[in-house]
């Protein structure tokens, strides 16, 4: 069974194994799907000219990425400027790996009716310390790529670092 937002061989069209191992382009509407099953992706801009990037998990909303943060160097570089955001997954049925990334201006949610949908978005903090603050990228533009991983599934499979110990 495939994962959520991803597709079988059969569904990817008729696409030969050459076209997916050299990559295949996704359409908009395909990118934001992935999109909306990545459960976390990584948000990149610029401070004090030099490149920054956030991991950060977010949610798919009326065709922009809406995510929450505390304030700080995260909040006070994306605000009014150009950033991109970049998520990417793996499908183990069809040994494909897919990127999106999504380029626009982030701006604060702060408009009432605005900051009363955000709130009812199922968009929470991993930890506990607060995010107050809703940030919406508005798309400028989306790309998106899916491609075999040479070596199926193997290569995608890994020890999980943390609970890996020399002796197993």
């Amino acid at each position: 069974m495939a994962l959520p937002g991803t597709r079988s061989r059969a569904k990817l069209g008729c696409m030969s194994n050459d076209q997916m191992s050299v990559g295949v382009e996704l359409s908009a509407a395909e990118s934001w799907a992935m999109l909306r099953h990545a459960v976390v992706g990584r948000l990149a801009l610029v401070v004090n000219e030099r490149p920054e990037i956030f991991p950060v998990n977010h949610l798919v909303d009326r065709g922009t990425l809406v995510f929450r943060t505390a304030a700080g160097t995260k909040l006070s570089g994306a605000l009014g400027h150009w950033v991109a955001f970049e998520a990417d997954g793996y499908d183990v049925e069809t040994a494909s790996a897919w990127s999106v990334v999504v380029k626009g201006t982030a701006r604060e949610v702060n408009r009432l009716y605005e900051v009363l949908d955000a709130f009812e978005l199922p968009l929470f903090p991993w930890h506990s310390s607060p995010k107050p603050h809703f940030i919406r990228i508005e798309a400028d533009s989306i790309t998106g790529r899916r491609f075999e991983v040479t070596g199926g599934a193997r290569s995608a499979v890994l020890p999980d670092p943390i609970r890996h110990t020399a002796d197993e």
